[in-house]
């Protein structure tokens, strides 16, 4: 990380806070808030009837929730503002442990079943949540900032990626980000978080096994012909780079989606070499940007999610890849796409868009 300078500090409640500046010299301030020490209650309950885990994390429900731009948290600290997570007065990049995790460490013993019942296994749910602050301007959007910031927080991404696949317990990390009220989201300022899961997500096992299955059929790498074959066609490819290629999927669940994929068969953020990294952040800015004017003049802050897949950490590491899914729930000005009866009872997805049609028109949305 030569090009970017990452200074670890203490948080009021025992927390890390890490600053990754574009330059050297970073004194952090001190955090003088009266915090009590992070708690959660955190347990995971396996389903039975589909094979998954389940985080119940009822802490959550009292978490922070669209405060007013002058009282956000993520913003730095300011004469009037000194309950922000961040006690400096700017920051280029900040990553910091989240105070209402989804997963923690230190997770209090639990029972081993449910109810005493050998059907309903559970556990605590030990991991990792942390937040990433894309920029201190809270008006900012990610499609908006220079490379060279982009290029920052890609570093922070790896380095976050690489210190949490250390972690004991730690089978899959997580990065991505939700941008929009009608995703969710509790805070507007830009960020996005990291999760450290202390399982293989239920999406990613599917394509390992898929991947699998494709390799022992045919002997080759699943996602190298799924590249070749976007690439080849053509007609949903939105961005051919030299080391990436962005493109609508053949089978596009979302009413605007696009993959980007890296040319070399990578299995996380922290794996990319300096090039590869360089052309990321163009492309992954240039992507945004385009699904931002996806809608035309008057619609361009669309709700997306960002979501990073990257292989698990201790197994099926040769079988998958780092890749990008990028979608909204926008099919139209105004109108969302609902998951309904069929996509949230059955898991049977049904698009209204053509993938050619959501390719040409992002091609059309181009810088």
């Amino acid at each position: 990380m030569t090009r970017v300078h990452r200074t670890d500090a203490p948080m009021a409640d025992g927390r890390t806070l890490r600053y990754y500046d574009e330059s050297p010299g970073r004194v952090p301030p001190p955090d003088t808030r009266d915090l009590p020490v992070v708690e959660h209650g955190s347990v995971m309950r396996f389903d039975v009837l589909t094979g998954e885990w389940v985080t119940i994390a009822a802490h959550r429900m009292n978490r922070t929730f669209m405060p007013p731009a002058d009282l956000c948290p993520l913003c730095p600290t300011k004469p009037g503002h000194e309950a922000s997570e961040i006690p400096s007065d700017h920051y280029d990049v900040v990553v910091f442990d989240n105070r209402f995790p989804s997963f923690g460490e230190g997770s209090a013993p639990v029972p081993p079943e449910v109810d005493a019942d050998p059907l309903w296994p559970q556990r605590p749910a030990t991991g990792t949540a942390e937040v990433v602050c894309f920029t201190s301007d809270h008006t900012a959007a990610f499609s908006a900032l220079p490379v060279e910031r982009v290029r920052t927080v890609i570093e922070a991404w790896a380095d976050r990626i690489a210190e949490l696949s250390a972690r004991p317990g730690v089978e899959q990390v997580f990065a991505f980000e939700n941008r929009g009220v009608e995703i969710g989201v509790s805070l507007q300022h830009p960020h996005g978080q990291v999760f450290g899961y202390p399982y293989v997500t239920p999406r990613t096992a599917q394509l390992l096994n898929r991947a699998g299955s494709h390799r022992q059929r045919t002997g080759r790498d699943l996602f190298d012909d799924v590249l070749a074959s976007e690439r080849k066609a053509g007609t949903r490819v939105v961005v051919d780079g030299e080391r990436w290629t962005a493109f609508v999927p053949a089978a596009a669940r979302w009413p605007v989606e696009a993959h980007l994929v890296p040319h070399r068969p990578v299995p996380d953020l922290a794996a990319l070499d300096e090039d590869e990294r360089a052309e990321l952040a163009v492309v992954y800015r240039d992507l945004l940007g385009r699904v931002e004017r996806y809608f035309g003049p008057g619609s361009e802050d669309p709700p997306y999610i960002a979501a990073w897949h990257q292989a698990p950490v201790h197994t099926g590491r040769d079988l998958t890849r780092l890749h990008l899914q990028l979608f909204s729930l926008r099919r139209a000005p105004g109108k969302l796409k609902y998951l309904a009866g069929s996509e949230s009872g059955m898991a049977a997805w049904l698009n209204d868009a053509s993938p050619e049609r959501i390719a040409e028109r992002l091609r059309e949305a181009g810088p």
